[in-house]
């Protein structure tokens, strides 16, 4: 009992629990019957056995257990051996111990050596960081010293730039003094003190305002200086103004020197409005008048030269032009004005040459009935209006659109006449007639060439429409004067001439999509049809009129009613054969006396001679039908490509 009982620490030294459990086993084994285990008792119910099954189990899948178990080692025996072997490496570790004592004992000295110096080094460390604290908080306060240096020294440059500034503006330098007094106002010396001198005067103002005691110290010196400068300043551009005025003068070169000076008006303006407004009433009444006298002499000139109106109407505009632009930007840049002030301005100089232009106009347009001139001066107005709005000049806009209120209502006037003389005309008052183009469509052509050729650079859907108008009653006047004609070919021929020769005038100078050339080459090729039919019907009309009835009953698949024609049908074959090269060469001649226009006259004799072939080819088709098949006289059809070529020798070379 007492070895079954002995202590856990002897039973973990090695080997003596399997001794133990062996010697246990025995006397146990020996006084079974009296052993009380109590909680030990493994045969009581209330022993969990699922524990113990779960480490034998475990111990079961160990690898040793297992080899043990498939080997049949006896267990106890194996014990033994185990136990030995743990008792000789017991042994072994403690003899390489004892072996090892003299470096273990080394190696502790060592470790409390470094013990103390990392001690020591802890304790440097510690007065570091105490070291490191002292000079943080050191540096907190050399950064607090440096912001409250700083402040101060941007207080004082502030404070130093202001009293540097009003100490600089309150002093007025001997400089100054001499060159404002004695140097005259060209001298460039003169611009720079001018300059510094408007700075002390708006200064002086600023600091009156703010009642600065300083201000008065200066007040009076600068202002006799401004004084001065006013005075010499005010006799230069009135010396300028004035020699505008000498006859054959050049004002422009004057406008350029004062644009070098312009500062001097801006002081004038800043400092001295009653002298600034006397030098602009002054420039305004000489250059109205001035621009007034040249316009005027200049026009008087041009109207004594044998020009057509409208080359003078352009040499006055132009020059108009030019210097309103020029005066324009002067006036904006000098006088330093813009938007509708400038336009004031440019107006109270121009105004009264712009009303003489307009006066003078409206006199010419009063007795004026060339349309073309009226009409080329409305388009001089829109270039140079084109022009100004490209240079971004908006001072003449208002002349332009006067000029154009002005030009078209006369223009289109004018063509109302044109018009409704045309619509009045009795062609029995013409005098003879004559098939050859008529003279007042031919003045049409031209007139509308040149209207359609001046218009294509602005197009404009007012002469649009009068000229759509002009053309209904032109053509309404051609057809009035072709049925003046007793004969409808001598009708075709009229009406074909003037077509063509209206037709070529406008191709001239029109666009080839033009409404108007449209219009007239729909109407040509209708009339030119027509006359085709009416010049092979005398020689050839026989035939035509069997083919289309042919071809209508062919249509309808009743030719059998043509069966009993044989007659008819021999007459017009050999008819054909007979005839038909003198009836071409007539044909030909006739067309060419008839045409002023050969290489028209060509092209319908082209016409002519294609539409016979392709009657002569229709009736070869009509009689290879079943129905005249069997004739006899198909015989003597002449060959469709025979007639081609003869044809061909009679083609015109024009």
């Amino acid at each position: 009992m007492a070895e079954a009982l002995m202590p856990a620490a002897e039973l973990s030294k090695p080997g003596a629990g399997s001794a133990a459990a062996a010697e246990a086993m025995e006397s146990g084994c020996a006084a079974a019957p009296a052993l009380n285990l109590g909680d030990l008792d493994l045969t009581t119910d209330e022993f969990i056995l699922d524990e113990v099954d779960i480490h034998i189990q475990a111990n079961l899948e160990d690898d040793l257990v297992k080899e043990a178990l498939r080997t049949g080692v006896d267990l106890r025996q194996y014990s033994k051996q185990v136990e030995t072997e743990l008792q000789r490496i017991e042994q072994a570790s403690i003899k390489d111990y004892i072996k090892e004592s003299q470096n273990i004992a080394s190696l502790h000295n060592q470790i409390t050596a470094c013990d103390s110096i990392l001690e020591r080094m802890e304790g440097m460390l510690s007065s570091f960081q105490s070291d490191l604290s002292s000079i943080s908080s050191e540096i907190q306060t050399l950064q607090q010293q440096s912001v409250s240096m700083n402040l101060r020294l941007k207080n004082r440059q502030a404070v130093r730039s202001q009293l540097s500034q009003l100490v600089d503006e309150l002093v007025v330098p001997s400089t100054m003094i001499s060159v404002i007094l004695d140097s005259p106002v060209t001298e460039q010396e003169f611009l720079e003190q001018l300059h510094e001198l408007n700075s002390k005067i708006n200064y002086a103002k600023e600091l009156s305002f703010r009642e600065t005691l300083a201000c008065s110290d200066i007040q009076d010196i600068v202002d006799r200086l401004k004084i001065k400068a006013v005075s010499k300043i005010r006799e230069f551009i009135l010396q300028k103004i004035y020699s505008f005025r000498k006859p054959m003068t050049n004002y422009q070169i004057p406008q350029n020197t004062l644009l070098k000076y312009r500062f001097f008006y801006q002081f004038l303006l800043a400092n001295e409005r009653t002298v600034a407004k006397e030098i602009r009433d002054e420039y305004v009444d000489t250059m109205s008048k001035i621009y007034f006298s040249y316009f005027k002499s200049y026009s008087s000139r041009l109207l004594k030269v044998q020009y057509p109106y409208e080359t003078l109407f352009r040499s006055q505009h132009y020059a108009l032009l030019d210097n309103g632009c020029r005066e324009f930007l002067f006036l904006s840049d000098f006088f330093m004005v813009a938007g509708n002030s400038a336009l004031d301005l440019f107006n109270s100089i121009m105004g009264k040459t712009l009303s003489m232009f307009l006066k003078n106009l409206s006199t010419y347009l009063s007795d004026c009935y060339d349309s073309i001139a009226v009409f080329l001066c409305i388009h001089i107005i829109l270039r140079f209006r084109a022009i100004t709005v490209k240079r971004n000049i908006p001072a003449l806009d208002k002349y332009w659109e006067a000029v154009l209120e002005l030009l078209w209502p006369r223009f289109e006037l004018i063509l109302e006449m044109n018009i409704q003389s045309i619509r009045n005309t009795d062609p029995q008052k013409l005098g003879v007639l004559d098939t050859r183009p008529h003279y007042i469509t031919r003045r049409y052509a031209e007139f509308s060439s040149a209207v359609v050729s001046i218009n294509q650079t602005f197009p404009n859907e007012r002469t649009n429409a009068l000229l759509g108008q002009l053309q209904v009653e032109v053509e309404n006047f051609v057809l009035k004067m072709a049925a003046e004609f007793p004969s409808r070919r001598d009708q075709l021929i009229f009406l074909i001439n003037n077509y063509d020769m209206m037709l070529g005038v406008l191709m001239e100078r029109a666009a080839d999509d033009s409404k108007e050339v449209e219009g007239f080459q729909q109407l040509l090729l209708a009339r030119t049809q027509e006359f085709i039919e009416e010049i092979l019907s005398p020689p050839f009309g026989g035939m035509i009129a069997f083919v289309k009835e042919s071809e209508a009953l062919m249509e309808k698949g009743q030719l059998d009613k043509l069966r009993n024609d044989e007659a008819r049908i021999t007459q017009l074959v050999r008819g054909f054969s007979s005839s038909w090269k003198q009836s071409v060469e007539a044909l030909s001649q006739d067309v060419m006396r008839s045409f002023t226009n050969f290489k028209n006259g060509t092209s319908i004799i082209q016409g002519a001679l294609t539409q016979l072939i392709q009657y002569y080819h229709g009736f070869h088709k009509v009689l290879s039908q079943p129905t005249f098949r069997s004739l006899a006289v198909r015989s003597e059809l002449i060959n469709l490509h025979h007639l081609m070529v003869e044809v061909k020798k009679h083609k015109p070379n024009f």
